[in-house]
């Protein structure tokens, strides 16, 4: 029998449509995509894309912690961004917030993206024995 549970938390930004924040089916947690919204104004936050990309880590890292874990336990990522010129701004960024070993990664060049955003990204988090 599968089990799953629903992961919600306010430190990150509420679902903006019909679907989880992210949901624990056993070991694994599935964060679903992530803008830089702020949680307490719903707002897009920042002029600039490198606040943007910290906002979006930051997103997925509340959700992390709601499930019981950190972004040390994502195996994978998925980066969503409307320039790809931005692609190096997020391996910066990534590799200040996050560890090595890193996760898996794929970086995939939008037309656009809800609310208007630059940058999206999902992850799939690790969490053995329940976090």
């Amino acid at each position: 029998m599968s089990q799953r549970e629903t992961i919600e938390t306010g430190a990150a930004p509420a679902a903006i449509g019909p679907y989880s924040q992210a949901v624990r089916a056993g070991d694994f947690v599935f964060v679903s995509g992530q803008i830089p919204l702020d949680p307490a104004t719903g707002e897009l936050v920042g002029a600039d894309m490198r606040s943007q990309i910290e906002r979006v880590f930051a997103n997925l890292g509340a959700i992390a912690e709601a499930a019981g874990g950190t972004l040390a336990d994502a195996v994978r990522i998925t980066v969503y961004l409307t320039d790809l010129s931005h692609f190096a701004l997020v391996n910066e960024v990534m590799a200040d917030v996050m560890v090595e070993p890193y996760p898996s990664r794929a970086a995939v060049g939008v037309m656009a993206l809800p609310k208007g955003a630059a940058v999206e990204m999902d992850a799939l988090l690790y969490l053995p024995s329940g976090g």
